[in-house]
């Protein structure tokens, strides 16, 4: 089912949710009540519910926006870290500079077709992906330089190895869900006790109120949406982005 899908029926049943919910309150409500005699104590209570469940909201976006952007660091980290080695070993000779770049550009092929699908479904990378990663790493440290201007660059290429070695490994540390389960349980239910508040104010006078209360109810399922959606930086709607290795080594993927 597309995102988008999701996005509009989840809105769609929080807007359904306060309507019948007030329509039948309003029907079983008896016919002295009077709306307008909300007691004070409820309006301000009301006031620092949203004003904390906002609050909430707000630091659970940015957390998973960061969570998001960081992946997004790690994927460029690593596509860079390994342009250099492909750039740097020209100083070696013809055999061992061409072994290395197209071990490279194997593993890069490998990231951008295979293992980016195996991090979207399974949450995690492949072990191919591993063996690839090890040859090229090998490629570099096995090779022992013939003259002085060769080891001088054999220095900075294993400190690109390492460089994309640690992209790798935290690109993998970060293909899961980023927020707990109990900080979810925690957003769920003050969306639950925020609209509940909503009740409390006996918003069933005229059809504005309603309107709004179940714009505001809509909103609530958006922000809650947004978060799940970026939860995951590899697996959902705004996802991290391969295009560092397709930028970095053109011809990959086709």
């Amino acid at each position: 089912m597309p995102e988008w899908l999701v996005l509009t029926l989840a809105m769609l049943a929080a807007c359904a949710v306060v309507v019948v919910i007030t329509l039948v309150r309003h029907r079983r409500a008896p016919e002295d009540e009077d709306p307008s005699e909300t007691p004070d104590v409820i309006e301000y209570m009301t006031m620092w519910i949203g004003v904390v469940y906002a609050i909430v909201l707000g630091l659970a976006i940015a957390g998973v926006w960061e969570g998001r952007s960081a992946a997004q660091d790690h994927v460029q980290a690593e596509a860079t870290a390994l342009h250099e080695i492909s750039e740097r070993v020209r100083v070696y000779p013809a055999e061992e500079r061409d072994r290395t770049r197209d071990d490279i550009r194997l593993y890069v092929n490998h990231v951008v077709t295979t293992e980016w699908d195996t991090m979207a479904d399974k949450g995690e990378v492949t072990e191919r992906g591993d063996r690839l990663f090890e040859r090229i790493r090998a490629d570099v440290t096995d090779y022992e330089p013939a003259s002085d201007f060769e080891a001088q660059a054999y220095q900075p290429l294993l400190d690109q190895v390492t460089a994309a070695s640690q992209a790798r490994i935290a690109r993998a540390e970060s293909t899961g869900e980023t927020m707990p389960g109990v900080v979810w349980f925690g957003l769920m239910a003050g969306a639950v006790v925020t609209i509940g508040m909503v009740f409390a104010l006996q918003i069933r006078r005229t059809t504005r109120e309603l309107v709004l209360a179940g714009l505001f109810s809509a909103l609530i399922a958006f922000l809650l949406f947004l978060i799940w959606d970026f939860d995951s930086p590899y697996s959902r709607g705004v996802t991290a982005s391969a295009d560092p290795f397709l930028n970095l080594f053109p011809g990959v993927g086709d």
